[in-house]
């Protein structure tokens, strides 16, 4: 389907150069002189990778339909990135490249968002935050709650994070999955 920049807005998603991009930013511009425009920030679904363009009001843009359907991650082979498909219960199998770092943050049975055009996944999208295990640490010392400094840790699905000195192996944190960093330790 094509629209006009006059429909443009955030979160649609558009076919350019056949590549499936997300609108992220957008200005309407109507100068003194001349016809309108717009300035749009794009970012690829696929590579991640943000694009600047200016379309006219002559342009047709091709507006793509996306769909978001709940994924189980349930283990790794290799490569290769296994999820169940809640709707269907079909396995989804993605390569360690089409889900990038991501994949350093998805312990098993970790609820995911998948993006899919027309039944082709493009994206998984993690939850905002993570509660996983410290796996291996320096050992914490006595008082040093109080002190603030960080030391680094591994946690379960093998990233590495910064967490505080009283973080001690086994213990459970929850994580930003955006930025990959400490945000508490959690009771479980």
């Amino acid at each position: 389907m094509t629209i006009s920049i006059n429909q443009l807005s955030s979160n649609i998603a558009l076919k350019i150069d056949n590549d499936i991009y997300l609108v992220t930013e957008y200005h309407h511009v109507k100068p003194g002189k001349g016809s309108a425009f717009a300035r749009v920030k794009l970012k690829s679904m696929t590579t991640d990778n943000t694009l600047e363009r200016t379309f006219r009001t002559s342009d047709k843009l091709d507006d793509v339909t996306l769909d978001e359907r709940p994924l189980e991650y349930l283990y790794a082979s290799g490569d290769r990135l296994h999820f169940m498909d809640h709707s269907s219960y079909e396995e989804v199998v993605l390569t360690a490249e089409q889900v990038g770092d991501a994949r350093l943050f998805m312990p098993e049975n970790l609820e995911v968002t998948g993006i899919f055009h027309n039944n082709k996944i493009l994206k998984v999208l993690l939850p905002t935050f993570i509660t996983v295990r410290i796996q291996h640490t320096e050992p914490g010392i006595r008082g040093d709650s109080s002190r603030s400094g960080n030391k680094p840790a591994t946690i379960a699905t093998g990233a590495a994070v910064q967490v505080p000195l009283f973080v001690d192996i086994g213990e459970w944190v929850k994580i930003d999955t955006r930025t990959g960093t400490y945000v508490e330790r959690v009771k479980k």
